[in-house]
């Protein structure tokens, strides 16, 4: 049975300029240019320029009906002036600031390397293209991760190439001569016996390391090395001397290949904030990329007030000036969400500065205080949804290095004497005690349960492993060396 109710909710619906202004926080400083000029293209209205100050404000009437859009819009209304006394600027922080990132690298790329290694080897037609398709599906680390059997169907399908598994294994072992060694390997096994083939085989260290490999990979991964001895019968020095050419063997060959031909594939970091300190006294600018100067075109402007004043009231004429001035319009709200994105990114990273002052003078991670992303949000009354677009992808350049801002919040827990401290202060505990640990008798989880209950951190065995993984730290008996 139908039935008809009547009910009320409450929805909050963003305008489009606060939508605009949601997408832009998220945009890091790197890709705000390329934002920008997207903008300019699209959008014949907006022009690069300072605005020039005159007196068209008096004509603002005659084509600009969405003041009241820009006031519900305008962050300044519930951004105060009651920040914490450190030296500020958000205009232009000076070339020499801006440029301050971590260089972006030229060059080809991985893939266009191999595929010119490709192109001195003689292939026939199909073969050409199972290679092309092989060289496609190898990831960045340099592995063929797609099965053959797939890569078969994929040819077919694509390709119209009917082949076998057997044709295409027989490229990718052409492929898998080209440089850097262990390139396109199916697994770390074959890549470390790839690169192991090219070493001198009349070396017996590199004889016992690849029977290791070949013979026993699991006990080798799991540091049984009482195994592998017993199993081929030698001593400790020859199984050193085996294992030391195994560890210097590379287990991402298309890492080594990206950073040795300065690949494409590296990206650029620009930090969105520069931080100085002199004597004791933060010092905090918004990179100069992040304030663009743009202005609304002056002959647009100059175009609508010509169609408005001499408009004959036809079909025509209101399309012209709609357009135009649905064209003015656009310019003026991505100005202002630019603008905003400005003030936004500035009181945020203020209120984090606030927050973490301690750290910021000392650079120790002790001093960083436990932080979420809600605590800044009640700080500055802002949703925590905005103050993770601020957080996400952005940097700032401290006297210590270029940080994400994802590096300052973490969660808290309890000392035993009941004081706050930061998950992060327990991580560095644990990094150094690792550091410094006995390799030859490294530290259990459970021993480094005790350690921070020694220092005063009841901490659970279960999340001393959880840090541990979180931090890349392998377990106690694969850090074991000889």
């Amino acid at each position: 049975m139908l039935k008809q109710t009547l009910s009320q909710k409450l929805l909050q619906k963003l305008s489009p300029q606060q939508i605009q202004l949601m997408k832009l926080l998220q945009v890091p400083t790197m890709e705000l240019e390329q934002r920008i000029k997207e903008e300019i293209e699209e959008n014949p209205a907006l022009e690069e320029g300072k605005e020039e100050v005159d007196d068209l404000d008096s004509h603002e009437d005659d084509y600009d009906d969405s003041a009241s859009d820009n006031e519900e819009f305008d962050i300044n209304d519930y951004l105060d002036d009651d920040l914490p006394q450190y030296k500020t600027s958000v205009s232009n922080a000076g070339k020499d600031q801006d440029e301050k990132a971590v260089p972006i690298s030229g060059g080809k790329s991985f893939h266009e390397i191999l595929e010119n290694q490709l192109m001195l080897r003689k292939l026939t037609a199909d073969e050409k293209k199972i290679a092309e398709n092989i060289i496609g599906n190898i990831d960045d680390d340099g592995y063929l991760r797609r099965e053959i059997e797939a890569i078969v169907d994929d040819l077919a399908f694509s390709a119209n190439v009917q082949t076998t598994e057997e044709d295409v294994e027989d490229v990718l072992f052409v492929i898998q001569d080209f440089e850097p060694a262990g390139v396109g390997a199916r697994d770390l096994r074959e890549c470390l016996l790839l690169q192991l083939e090219r070493k001198h085989h009349g070396d017996i260290a590199v004889y016992t390391a690849k029977k290791i490999i070949e013979k026993a990979f699991d006990e080798f991964t799991k540091k049984h090395y009482d195994k592998i001895k017993a199993k081929f019968e030698i001593e400790d020095e020859d199984l050193k001397d085996a294992v030391d050419v195994i560890v210097r063997l590379n287990p991402k060959p298309g890492n080594s290949l990206k950073e040795s031909t300065n690949s494409k594939n590296i990206q650029q970091i620009i930090p969105d904030f520069i931080l100085t300190e002199d004597e004791g006294e933060l010092s905090l600018s918004l990179n100069g990329r992040n304030a663009p100067q743009l202005k609304v075109s002056k002959a647009y402007e100059n175009m609508l007030r010509s169609y408005s004043e001499g408009a004959k009231n036809t079909k025509s004429d209101k399309e012209a000036v709609q357009f135009v001035k649905q064209k003015l319009d656009s310019a003026k709200w991505f100005i202002d969400a630019i603008q905003q994105r400005q003030h936004t990114l500035m009181y945020t990273m203020k209120a984090i500065l606030d927050y973490q002052k301690e750290y910021f003078l000392s650079g120790d991670d002790t001093d960083l205080k436990p932080m979420i992303l809600k605590d800044i949000a009640d700080i500055v009354e802002m949703d925590i949804s905005t103050i993770s677009r601020v957080a996400n992808s952005k940097y700032i350049q401290t006297p210590y290095g270029i940080m994400s801002l994802k590096y300052f919040f973490s969660e808290s827990l309890s000392t035993s004497s009941g004081e706050e401290v930061s998950t992060r202060e327990v991580k560095k505990i644990l990094s150094d005690a690792v550091d410094n640990e006995s390799k030859k008798k490294p530290l259990t989880d459970q021993k480094l349960t005790d350690l921070l209950k020694e220092k005063g951190y009841n901490i659970a065995r279960r999340t001393v492993a959880k840090y541990r993984e979180q931090l890349d730290i392998p377990v106690a008996r694969l850090r074991k060396e000889l």
